[in-house]
Formats: C-alpha cells, sequence, structure tokens
C-alpha cells in the first residue's frame, strides 16, 4: 500500500481493502459473522474520520478522532481471528501493517489534540 495519500484517500483504500477482504470470507457461519463485523469496524473510520474534519471544536474533534481509533483497533482484533481461525486464503499481513500504522496515527494525532487543548 503507498504511503503517499493523504490520512483520509488511506482511511478510504483500507475500507475497500476490509471490503474485498470481507466478500473473500467462506460461506460459513463463522465467515458470515466475521464478514458482517469487520465490514462495520473497517469501513467506519474513513467517514468518521471526515466528520473530525468538520468538528464543531477541538474536543468534538478529539471525540470524533477516538471513534475513529477504537474501529481500527477493533477490526484490528478482527484480522487476528481471521488469520488464526485460518479463515482467509490470502496474505493480510500487508492489510494487518497498515491497520496497525493507522492506529499509531490516530493515537499519536488525539495525543496531539489533547495537548494543544490543555495549552489553550
Amino acid at each position: 500500500m503507498s504511503k503517499d495519500y493523504d490520512l483520509e484517500d488511506r482511511l478510504i483504500e483500507f475500507a475497500v481493502e476490509i471490503i474485498q477482504l470481507a466478500e473473500s470470507l467462506p460461506n460459513t457461519r463463522a465467515g458470515r459473522h466475521i464478514s458482517g463485523q469487520i465490514l462495520r469496524s473497517g469501513t467506519s473510520p474513513a467517514p468518521n474520520y471526515g466528520e473530525a474534519q468538520a468538528a464543531e471544536s477541538r474536543p468534538d474533534f478529539i471525540h470524533k478522532m477516538k471513534v475513529c481509533l477504537k474501529e481500527l483497533r477493533e477490526t484490528y482484533v478482527w484480522l487476528k481471528m481471521i488469520v488464526k481461525a485460518k479463515l482467509n486464503r490470502s496474505d493480510i499481513n500487508p492489510l494487518m501493517a497498515e491497520n496497525d500504522e493507522l492506529i499509531s496515527i490516530f493515537f499519536t494525532s488525539i495525543n496531539t489534540a489533547k495537548k494543544n487543548l490543555e495549552s489553550e
């Protein structure tokens, strides 16, 4: 995955890859369940980030960014379950690495915004 995108583009690309992964999961009870869950958590950071960009205040921005972080962390857990349960035939390590990088970006951004709020 190229890192030359802005964050919104990266989140959209991440969501597309999650959609493709979810579509590739087996049509079993577990596959359908995890597919639905990872679709919800893995596609929500992009639109939630869009909302954060239109936040009404710094506390509102921090809250919306925390929602993105929460969804990214949930997605990471679903990805680990997919790997452990051997539900996917392709290598999802690059997707997991991108998920981890996005978590780091949001964690850092939230901490910076909190520090800026405290210094206002």
